[in-house]
C-alpha cells in the first residue's frame, strides 16, 4: 500500500471513528418530524381559533426544518390512522412533535385526547374514544425518536366532562419516556377560560418564543409558560414537564445557552395580583338555550331518535336528561329523569341528577328529599354530596352545606363545585373561604357563572 493511500485510509478510518465517538447531545441535523391536529368541530361546538392556531403551528414548525402533517376534525378512524403513520415516518435519533389543539380529558391519572366523534357518557368511554397521551409518546420513544415534544392546548372545560359528574377536571401528568418535554396550556386539574378571539393567547405566547434565536427548545416552553402567567395575572399557569438531555432549538443552533434554567432574565416577574374585593352583583349567567337551539343540537336529535324507536330505551333517555341539565332546559330534564326514576327508584345517580336539577330551579325540598335518597342508596357518592350541599346552601344552612361539601371533596379533590360552594358557605357563615374560590376558579375559569345560574353567586355583603 503507496503512502498516499495510507494516508488516506488513515484518515477516513479516523473520520469514522470521531463520528461514532461524538457525543449524541446535539440534534440540530436530526430529521425533524411534527404532527399537528385541530379538532374544531365537535357535536356541541364549533370553535374558531382552532384552524387559525393549527395553520400558525404548522408554518412556524415548517420554517423550522420539521416536516409536518398538519390534520383537523379527526374522528376516531382517522385520528388512529394518522397516528399510525406518523409513527411510521419516525426515524432512529429523529426528532418527533405532535400539538394537539382543543379537547382532552383525563381518567384514571392518563390525559386522553378526545375526536370529534367521541361518544362519551361514563368514564369507561374515555378509554374507549380517547387517545392516551402517554401510549403517543411511549409509542414515539418505540420508534427510535430521541426527542419527543407534546405541545397540548386542551385544558378546557368541555361538555364531555359535564355529562358524569364524577371526573377531575383538566389534564393529568404526562408519564414520559427519557429526553421528553411536554406543555399543557393550563396546570394540572385547571381549565383556561374559553377564547373569544380568532388565536389563543397560549399558542400566540408559544409561536413568539419559537421564533426566539439562541434559546433552547425547554427554554423557549419556560418562557411561554412566563409569558401566559404574565399575560392572565396568574390566572393561567401552563404546566411544562421537561425530562430533556439533548440539546435542541426550535430556531437554530444555541450559541450561549442561557444559565437560568428558571426563566428568561431579561422578563420581569409576573406581578402577583392584588386581592380583589368582593363586588355585590350576581355575575352574568348564560342565558338558556331556545327551542330552535336545542332543535339543531345533534346530540339531542340523536337521542330523541332512539327514545322515539324504543320508548323502553332508559339509558338514552338518561342522557337526553343530562344534556338538556347540562343546557339549563331544567324542565325537559326533569321529564326525562322522572322516567327513568319510575323505571328504576334505586337508580341513585339518576335520583342525584333530579336533586341537581331540582335545586338549579329552586325546587329545594324536592331536590333534598332526592340528594338523601340518593345518599341513601350509595353513601360514598360525592356527586350526591355536592347536590345536597348546593340544596343546604341555598336554604341558609351553611354548616350542613360545608359538611356536604368538605365530604365530597374528601371523595373527590378535584371538584372546582364543591370546593366553590364551601367557600361560598363558608363566608356566608362569617369565615374567609377565598382559599377553596380560589382554587375552584383556577380549575374553572367559569365556575361562578355556573353557580349564578343555580341563584349563587361569590359576593356576601
Amino acid at each position: 500500500m503507496s503512502h498516499f493511500m495510507r494516508a488516506a485510509m488513515i484518515s477516513l478510518l479516523t473520520g469514522l471513528l470521531a463520528l461514532s465517538t461524538a457525543p449524541a447531545s446535539h440534534a440540530a441535523d436530526a430529521a425533524k418530524l411534527a404532527l399537528v391536529i385541530g379538532n374544531a368541530r365537535y357535536p356541541e361546538f364549533v370553535l374558531n381559533d382552532v384552524a387559525n392556531d393549527a395553520q400558525d403551528v404548522t408554518e412556524e414548525l415548517k420554517r423550522d426544518g420539521f416536516v409536518v402533517d398538519r390534520q383537523s376534525n379527526l374522528t376516531a378512524d382517522a385520528m388512529r390512522q394518522v397516528l399510525d403513520r406518523f409513527y411510521a415516518r419516525i426515524e432512529r435519533g429523529a426528532v418527533a412533535l405532535i400539538f394537539f389543539d382543543r379537547f382532552a380529558i383525563q381518567s384514571n391519572r392518563q390525559t386522553y385526547l378526545l375526536p370529534v366523534d367521541a361518544q362519551i357518557w361514563t368514564e369507561p368511554d374515555v378509554a374507549r374514544d380517547g387517545f392516551s397521551l402517554d401510549s403517543i409518546l411511549a409509542e414515539m420513544n418505540t420508534r427510535g425518536a430521541a426527542i419527543k415534544i407534546a405541545l397540548i392546548d386542551a385544558s378546557r372545560r368541555n361538555p364531555f366532562e359535564r355529562r358524569f359528574r364524577r371526573y377531575s377536571a383538566g389534564l393529568a401528568p404526562a408519564i414520559a419516556p427519557s429526553n421528553s418535554l411536554v406543555l399543557y396550556s393550563a396546570a394540572l386539574g385547571a381549565v383556561a377560560a374559553s377564547s373569544k378571539t380568532e388565536h389563543g393567547l397560549f399558542v400566540a405566547e408559544l409561536l413568539r418564543e419559537m421564533r426566539a434565536p439562541n434559546i433552547s427548545a425547554e427554554q423557549a416552553l419556560t418562557n411561554t409558560k412566563n409569558g401566559v402567567v404574565a399575560a392572565t395575572k396568574r390566572e393561567q399557569v401552563p404546566w411544562l414537564s421537561s425530562s430533556l438531555t439533548t440539546e435542541f432549538s426550535f430556531a437554530g443552533s444555541v450559541t450561549q445557552p442561557p444559565d437560568n434554567k428558571i426563566g428568561d432574565p431579561t422578563k420581569p416577574e409576573p406581578q402577583k395580583p392584588e386581592p380583589q374585593k368582593p363586588v355585590c352583583e350576581a355575575p352574568q349567567a348564560e342565558p338558556p338555550p331556545s327551542a330552535d337551539d336545542l332543535a339543531r343540537d345533534p346530540v339531542i336529535a340523536d337521542l330523541s331518535r332512539k327514545i322515539a324507536a324504543n320508548a323502553n330505551d332508559v339509558a338514552s333517555r338518561y342522557k337526553r336528561g343530562q344534556v338538556y341539565a347540562i343546557k339549563r332546559a331544567y324542565a325537559l330534564a326533569m321529564q326525562d329523569f322522572d322516567v327513568v326514576i319510575r323505571r328504576n327508584p334505586g337508580d341513585g345517580e339518576a335520583l342525584n341528577n333530579r336533586c341537581w336539577t331540582r335545586a338549579a330551579t329552586g325546587d329545594l325540598q324536592g331536590a333534598l328529599a332526592d340528594c338523601n335518597l340518593a345518599l341513601q342508596i350509595d353513601p360514598g357518592l360525592s356527586d350526591a354530596l355536592d347536590s345536597r350541599g348546593l340544596v343546604n346552601l341555598k336554604l341558609g344552612r351553611t354548616a350542613e352545606a360545608i359538611k356536604d361539601y368538605t365530604d365530597a371533596i374528601q371523595r373527590n379533590p378535584r371538584s372546582s363545585s364543591s370546593l366553590f360552594g364551601r367557600g361560598i358557605a363558608t363566608r356566608k357563615s362569617g369565615g374567609d373561604g377565598a382559599t377553596d374560590i380560589t382554587q375552584a376558579k383556577s380549575m374553572n375559569p367559569d365556575i361562578a357563572k355556573e353557580f349564578a345560574g343555580y341563584g349563587v353567586w361569590e359576593c356576601v355583603p
